[in-house]
């Protein structure tokens, strides 16, 4: 087996799908790189920065909470709720939207109130957009 067969999937479309070299990925028990041969694993996948590393070259991209599975095939698929890849993201508007859950965040005090839930589940998901969107510009 000479790669890893990657396949990226979120609601909307498939975000990436190409034989790899290496995949570094958010999980819920931390960040793991997965090669070619790995063991077959199910994990969670954690909002955060993904990193395809193909041909000497590093492809960043920013994912929201899903699953990971590494198949017996050698073939890694990642269901994601978003994946987003960096030359996609406008940090300006990621900013706003970040601000914008932390604000709902400030008003909320109840944590078992859904609305606090999903605003940190955003805040979470901004927080991941801007890291992988400042790594393309260079901040």
């Amino acid at each position: 087996m000479s790669g890893l067969r990657l396949k990226i999937v979120t609601p909307e479309r498939v975000a990436y799908e190409e034989e790899v070299s290496e995949v570094t990925l958010p999980t819920a028990t931390g960040q793991i790189s997965i090669l070619a041969g790995h063991e077959p694993l199910v994990s969670l996948l954690k909002p955060g920065e993904l990193v395809v590393h193909k041909n000497d070259e590093a492809v960043y991209m920013a994912v929201s909470t899903g699953l990971i599975e590494m198949r017996k095939d050698g073939e890694l698929v990642i269901l994601a709720d978003t994946a987003e890849h960096a030359e996609e993201l406008e940090l300006e508007r990621i900013e706003e939207a970040k601000q914008r859950a932390e604000e709902i965040l400030k008003e909320r005090h109840d944590r078992q109130d859904v609305d606090f839930a999903r605003a940190q589940a955003a805040l979470e998901r901004e927080l991941a957009r801007v890291k992988v969107a400042r790594r393309r510009r260079g901040k």
